[in-house]
């Protein structure tokens, strides 16, 4: 287990992936490698980018090592029968292309044990609400890296306001131009400055632990 968290901190696909394989195939738990291994993973990812001591690559290639080996472990959960925490939806607001943050804030909320739905890049206020209706989701997720379509996450904030499903569904926003202030203003339930805390807010909603 140490050496697989060591793998997927540092990046390193090929021997995630292998290590994954090796420890399936020995007979441990996919629910408890999940939990003592790839989930405390990534949150030391999380520190050390809270820190200072990680940046942006370092997050994108434990990322990826994170995602191949969820490929790996994921038909070993469904065999399983594993349940996952909540279901959440995750997007980029319309208008706006860039999807490097949101990617992160997915893998870590999917290594997390969450079901996440990635509507992907500029995504309009009406998809955001056919998901609502058609998922039935804890959380919803709103990404944007550009102040010009900052805007955008308060129009889908209202259209989901207006479906009748706001009481129903917590809305955390994030993304490089976004702060507090402007999460207050669009009556955001969370502002997440990064992937780590967007993860543990996303714990806490569910299992009401960080």
């Amino acid at each position: 287990m140490e050496q697989l968290k060591e793998m997927v901190k540092s990046g390193n696909i090929d021997d995630t992936i292998m290590h994954v394989k090796r420890l399936l195939d020995g007979g441990t738990d996919p629910e408890t490698l999940m939990k003592r291994a790839m989930i405390p993973a990534m949150d030391k990812v999380g520190d050390l980018f809270q820190k200072g001591e990680f940046f942006l690559p370092e997050m994108l290639v434990a990322g990826e090592a994170m995602k191949k080996g969820l490929e790996v472990l994921r038909p070993a959960l469904v065999k399983k029968g594993a349940k996952s925490l909540g279901k959440i939806i995750i997007g980029t607001v319309k208008g706006d292309l860039h999807d490097i943050g949101k990617n992160i804030v997915g893998l870590a909320l999917e290594g997390a044990g969450f079901e996440v739905i990635d509507l992907g890049n500029d995504v309009a206020p009406e998809r955001f609400v056919a998901a609502i209706r058609e998922h039935n989701p804890h959380i919803v997720g709103l990404s944007a890296l550009l102040t010009t379509t900052m805007i955008a996450m308060k129009d889908t904030i209202e259209a989901i306001k207006a479906a009748g499903f706001r009481d129903q569904v917590k809305v955390m926003v994030g993304g490089a131009p976004i702060r507090q202030e402007f999460a207050d203003d669009v009556e955001a339930d969370y502002y997440g400055p990064d992937s780590t805390s967007g993860m543990r807010y996303a714990r806490k909603v569910v299992t009401g632990e960080a």
